[in-house]
């Protein structure tokens, strides 16, 4: 279950808890959609308990159309990382290279 509560002070802070899953990514993306052009959108991970590669997949989206991540867990954060320089190729390749 992911409850998201809305705020705004010059800017619109998403704050995410729970499990984000893929069943709530097209929600996400409409209220996001929803807001007006050129105000700055920040998606608080504090409270964030859950994600797997689909959510993984929105976050990295969403920060490379420049959305904010804040609150974010290091491990999410490595996840997105590594997503968006090409997975875990790059762990894979280390591996292969280290034998």
């Amino acid at each position: 279950m992911l409850r998201i509560q809305r705020s705004a002070n010059g800017e619109v802070v998403f704050k995410l808890s729970g499990r984000l899953g893929e069943e709530h990514i097209d929600e996400l993306e409409a209220l996001i959609g929803a807001e007006a052009k050129g105000r700055r959108i920040v998606l608080d991970l504090q409270d964030m308990t859950l994600t797997g590669e689909d959510g993984i997949n929105f976050l990295a989206r969403c920060e490379a159309a420049g959305i904010a991540l804040v609150n974010c867990d290091p491990y999410v954060r490595e996840w997105i990382t590594r997503q968006r320089n090409g997975g875990y190729r790059e762990l894979d390749d280390q591996k292969n290279s280290e034998r």
